[in-house]
Formats: structure tokens, C-alpha cells, sequence
């Protein structure tokens, strides 16, 4: 064990960890086991090196201009900082990630995720150097590993470089699936079927139109959720504690973010505003919002999908994969998992809705204390989304069977097919051949048979798919080739 010692007191730490009594003191103070994201580590990884980087580039430019006896602090030495910036590398990558032992659900604003990164860093470099874990007087967490830094703008500036790493994640998700979609709307675009109203036989349909109109939404998503990195790339780095960039070199703050931005290959770029962006959050609420959209129209979607295929429906036109078996105890049962995990993924993304903005609207005067659980939660329905999107689209979407001869059959079946007949022979009548189907459970040919109400070739012609399906209808179509004024 080693021990280290803070202006509180003083602590044993693991002789070979990474952490040091700053992220132990965390770690007892906020008693949880939810892990922080790794891709938010990594983030604060790349910030980190990103402020070291430029430190470099500034140290460089101070000590070819002034000599050491002019500078009121010395600066620090260039092994020093090539070490740290080899350190951060690593943590970039996610190495050390098992040190970084503060819980996602914690008080302070971030400092406590700051200060143990700091500590992993610094601790390190100090291998990296050859010296001990805890040799702070080599290398220090703080006066070196978050040399012009702050945690308000190194964590929030972290948190939106995880987001835009994910985002793009997001939007192939999203795109492949709406793709997915679009082959089975293609395929599907002459599958006839019964639309339902208020969970009620209502009129003729497709599955083409079904499954187009999942598309059209999942299109939507994609096309918002690209939109999101413009809402979140801005961001607060150089701005210290407040926005003001107290104790931070104007060249620092003028360099951070482009340096951040070359390493990276996001399209950040330093807030205009440095106090705005450190006190107020309502960027994160509006991408959220847009996420959970998305997550409407992925439990929409799937819920359709669970009840089309279930047991509910005997006679079957939709047929779901069989992924994994359904119980312990009933033989052969098969329960609609992928649907299942969907919808209990959007209702997560609800909560965190509920979340983000409560705690949001929480930010007092010039800073936010609760951004590491908005981060967190924020990150969570991201990664739950491209989860989502992926599980729906490979273990659902592409293994989904339809039986065009049973939904023809289900249809013809249906009183439905009655409303298809309106233009013809009007309301009234239709409801008769409706009400007969429903009392003699008969289908419609036969109970044309029983009123002789329109020559059943001409019923033949109107069941057709491709007349079904057309939009509207003209006058000429109904009438025929007697007709006068095409297209009225």
C-alpha cells in the first residue's frame, strides 16, 4: 500500500493502482455500482490530450520568448508532458479503464470523474517515466495532468465528444434499419391485407403501405438525428470555471478546441458564448428529445409487429423469427423477444426523458451539478438505441415471412373488403353484404351470391391488388369504357 494525503487527511491506496485518494474519497462518499461509460472515459481521454497538446505548443511558444527567471511559474518539463500526453493516448483508447473506479451516479458537478482520470494520467505517465505510482512530485495529478483545465469544461466538453462519437454510430443504425425496411416494402408491395382502426377490421390495405409507412418514420429519425451534432458540436473548453477562462493563457483558449477537433476529427468548435455553454444544458434536452422520437416510432413499429404475429391472430399472414425458447415449463412456446427488449428499451429512453430535462432546468446561476447523471443517462439511451436498431434489424426485420395466400384469403373473409365496394353500389348496400358475411360467415363472393348486389367478375376486378391499392379512384374507372370525361 502507499499512502497519499489531501488538505482532509490522508489514505492507503493500492500500491500499483492507477487512482489516488482523491477518487477513493469518491468512490466511499457515492456508494453505487452503475459504471461509468466507457465512452465518456475515452472522451475525457482525448480532452485531456487535447489540453496537453496545446499546453505543449504554448510552453514552446512562452520559452522561446521569455527565460525561466521571467516566468512566475516554471513550466513544465517536455518529457513531463510527452509522457502525459502518451498516458491520455492510452486512456483515449480506453486503457486503464478498470482504474477509474468513481460511479456513474455521483455529487460534484464531474469533478470527481476529473480527478480520477487526473490521477490515472498522471500515475501513468510516472510508469511511463519509470517512477512509482504516487511519486506526485515527478509528476502531479492536478498541476500537471489538468494544467489549464477545469472540470467544467473538460467533462461537459467530453461528454459532447462521447455523443458525436455515438451519433454517428446512431445514424448508420438508423439507416441500415430504415434499409431493412425498405426491402420489405418493396417486396411486400402487392401483399394484400386488412388494415385495423381502434384494433378493429376497417379497410383493404397492404403490407407494402405497412411497412412504407415504417419507413417513412424511420426516415424521419435518420434526417433529425443527423441533425444533432450541429445542436451539441459547440462547446465550452478553455472557458475555466465558469465561462470566463480565469487562469487559462488566451492562447490556450483560442487553440484547445481546434487541437481537439484535429485529434478527434469531429466538427466541435468553441462555444461563442463560454459562460453560456458552461451554465446552461438545453442542447442535451433538445437532442434527447429527438432520441425519443425515435424511440416512439421504434415501439410503435415493433409493438405492431408482436401483436400481427401473435397467437391472437389464428391464422397467421406474419410470421416473426424464433430466436430463443420461451419458457421452462410450456413446451415449444416461442415469446416475441426482440420486440419485447424494444419496447423495454424506448420506455428506459422515456425515463431518461424525464431525467435530462428535470435535472436540466436543476442548473443554478452558472453551472449545472448534476451533469454527470444527465451525461449518463443521456449515453444510455444512445447505446440502447443502437442496440435496438441493430437487434431489430438482424434478428427481426430480415428473417420476417409473410403468406400473401393467407392474407388474400383472411381478406376475402373479412367484411373489410365490403367498403371496396362503396363506389359502386353505395353505403347501404355494402353493409348489407358486411353484416351478411358477419352472421353466415361467409366470404364475400358468396354473400354477393345470397343479395346478387354486382356481377361477381366485376367483384373479381375490384379485389384486385393493383385497383385496391390506388390511390382515390376517377369516375371512369367505375363506370368503365362508357364513361365520358377521362379522369373525372
Amino acid at each position: 500500500m502507499r499512502k497519499e494525503t489531501d488538505f482532509i487527511g490522508t489514505l492507503e491506496i493500492p500500491e500499483d493502482a492507477l487512482y489516488g485518494i482523491h477518487s477513493l474519497r469518491a468512490a466511499g462518499n457515492f456508494p453505487d455500482s452503475t459504471r461509468f461509460h466507457l465512452e465518456w472515459y475515452q472522451a475525457v481521454g482525448s480532452v485531456k490530450k487535447a489540453c496537453l497538446m496545446t499546453y505543449r505548443k504554448y510552453a514552446s511558444a512562452v520559452g522561446s520568448k521569455y527565460t525561466a527567471d521571467m516566468l512566475p511559474q516554471p513550466l513544465i518539463q517536455e518529457p513531463v508532458v510527452d509522457a502525459l500526453i502518451r498516458s491520455a493516448s492510452e486512456a483515449e483508447s480506453g486503457l486503464h479503464f478498470e482504474h477509474l473506479i468513481v460511479p456513474a451516479i455521483q455529487g460534484g458537478a464531474g469533478t470527481s470523474i476529473n480527478m480520477n482520470v487526473n490521477e490515472i494520467i498522471a500515475n501513468r505517465a510516472l510508469n511511463l517515466m519509470g517512477h512509482k505510482a504516487g511519486a506526485y512530485e515527478h509528476i502531479d495529478p492536478v498541476e500537471h495532468a489538468n494544467v489549464f483545465q477545469s472540470t467544467n469544461d473538460v467533462i461537459p466538453t467530453s461528454l459532447k465528444v462521447a455523443i458525436l462519437r455515438l451519433l454517428q454510430n446512431h445514424e448508420s443504425s438508423v439507416n441500415n434499419l430504415r434499409s431493412g425496411m425498405e426491402v420489405l416494402e418493396r417486396k411486400s408491395a402487392n401483399d394484400l391485407r386488412i388494415a385495423y382502426t381502434q384494433m378493429q377490421e376497417a379497410v383493404p390495405s397492404s403490407y407494402g403501405r405497412l411497412f412504407g409507412a415504417y419507413n417513412d418514420a424511420l426516415s424521419r429519425d435518420w434526417w433529425r438525428i443527423s441533425k444533432c451534432s450541429e445542436r451539441i458540436k459547440t462547446v465550452n473548453l478553455g472557458g475555466s470555471a465558469v465561462g470566463t477562462g480565469i487562469t487559462i493563457p488566451r492562447y490556450f483558449i483560442r487553440e484547445v478546441v481546434q487541437t481537439l477537433k484535429q485529434i478527434t476529427g469531429l466538427p466541435v468548435t468553441r462555444a461563442e458564448n463560454l459562460h453560456d455553454a458552461t451554465s446552461n444544458l438545453d442542447t442535451l434536452v433538445e437532442v434527447h428529445a429527438i432520441l425519443k422520437a425515435h424511440a416512439v416510432n421504434l415501439e410503435k413499429m415493433t409493438s405492431d409487429l408482436r401483436l400481427l404475429a401473435s397467437d391472437l391472430l389464428r391464422n397467421h399472414e406474419l410470421e416473426i423469427p424464433k430466436r430463443q425458447v420461451g419458457s421452462s415449463i410450456m413446451p415449444g412456446k416461442v415469446n416475441p423477444v426482440i420486440p419485447e427488449f424494444v419496447i423495454s428499451s424506448s420506455h428506459k429512453v422515456y425515463s431518461n426523458d424525464v431525467l435530462i430535462s428535470g435535472l436540466c432546468g436543476q442548473g443554478c446561476l452558472d453551472l449545472n451539478a448534476y451533469l454527470p447523471v444527465i451525461g449518463h443517462a443521456l449515453i444510455e439511451s444512445l447505446k440502447l438505441l443502437i442496440a435496438s436498431d441493430n437487434t431489430l434489424l438482424v434478428n427481426l426485420v430480415k428473417g420476417l415471412q409473410l403468406d400473401p395466400s393467407v392474407s388474400r384469403e383472411n381478406l376475402l373473409n373479412s367484411p373489410a373488403i365490403a367498403t371496396a365496394l362503396l363506389p359502386y353500389i353505395g353505403y347501404h348496400k355494402a353493409s348489407l353484404l358486411a353484416q351478411e358475411m358477419k352472421n353466415s360467415s361467409i366470404n364475400l363472393l358468396e354473400a354477393n351470391r345470397v343479395h346478387g348486389l354486382l356481377d361477381e367478375g366485376k367483384i373479381l376486378q375490384i379485389i384486385e391488388p393493383a385497383n385496391l391499392l390506388r390511390e382515390g379512384f376517377t369516375m371512369n374507372e367505375i363506370i368503365g369504357d362508357h364513361g365520358e370525361g377521362k379522369g373525372t
